[in-house]
């Protein structure tokens, strides 16, 4: 959902960053994303049908400047591979109403509602994104 929406809304300040996503985990690896998360942002007018699961690759760590996470384990797990100059950051910590360490929990196991929840902080953590784009 994050690359989706994080595309879109440097698309719409003239942004040309490049943005992709991967877990750090495989598990998932090749499956488009999850139903409740693809009819989550198509009612919220985005379109994440191209969208395919894949695993993180520390070889990426050259390609990226920024490394964004969405909780304190991925953070962790992206962080023991990182080289000491890599960039990698929870995405929250872009959202200044958000609580310092505040982290994007994983609907996966719950009901619609969480979908639409991680939607609302992901599109708040995304404006700061691209403000922070902005003024670097």
């Amino acid at each position: 959902m994050a690359e989706v929406v994080l595309r879109r809304t440097l698309a719409e300040r003239g942004l040309d960053v490049e943005v992709d996503s991967a877990g750090t985990g495989g598990w998932h690896a090749g499956e488009p994303m999850d139903e409740r998360a693809l009819a989550t942002l198509a009612d919220h007018g985005y379109d994440g049908s191209s969208h395919r699961a894949r695993q993180f690759d520390r070889a990426w760590f050259a390609e990226r400047d920024l490394i964004l996470v969405m909780d304190r384990d991925n953070l962790r797990a992206v962080r023991r591979i990182a080289p000491s100059d890599a960039d990698v950051r929870l995405l929250r910590s872009f959202d200044p109403a958000a609580p310092e360490g505040a982290e994007v929990p994983d609907p996966y196991y719950g009901g619609r509602e969480g979908f639409v929840e991680v939607l609302r902080m992901v599109e708040a953590a995304c404006e700061g994104v691209a403000k922070h784009l902005e003024d670097h």
